[in-house]
């Protein structure tokens, strides 16, 4: 292997240091929904509404929702959010204190795509739109922070 070959590779190599250990990092969870009324709560008492997201296992742009906006505003910032499964038949308290799986609440909601991102505030009513879907990632964050700010200013009107 030419000098000038080897040199290429070794930056190559060393550029995909980062990424690579990125990749090997601990991923980002969120809790599971266990109460939604009580993890209502919590998120009023701080002024803030609950987030709910709808995941899949597998689904790959729920991970980037997870890991990259929703698990750091909330390790960072406090943000109150839980995620609810797909297919999962883990159970919850839904918001009428009724109590079923993960799977069967969001088939109620009526959610069909992962991610959804659900926005709910005082009385469990649904506060501003809905996310639904991977979106650009580009953009996808600003669409969060818009729907929050919404969703804040709703709570405090």
């Amino acid at each position: 292997m030419s000098m000038h070959l080897k040199r290429r590779t070794l930056l190559a190599s060393a550029a995909l240091l980062p990424v690579l250990q990125i990749a090997h990092a601990a991923p980002i969870t969120l809790p599971l929904a266990v109460s939604l009324p009580d993890e209502l709560k919590v998120a009023l008492a701080s002024g803030s509404p609950l987030l709910v997201m709808v995941s899949l296992e597998g689904c790959p742009f729920c991970r980037v929702a997870r890991e990259s906006y929703l698990g750091p505003m909330r390790e960072r910032h406090g943000l109150p959010v839980v995620q609810v499964d797909m297919r999962s038949k883990q159970m919850l308290r839904n918001l009428q204190g009724v109590v079923q799986t993960h799977d069967e609440w969001i088939r109620a909601m009526g959610v069909k795509v992962a991610p959804t991102v659900l926005f709910f505030g005082r009385g469990g009513t649904e506060i501003v739109e809905r996310m639904t879907g991977g979106y650009i990632p580009d953009f996808y964050g600003a669409y969060l922070d818009e729907r929050l700010r919404q969703a804040r200013s709703s709570l405090a009107g």
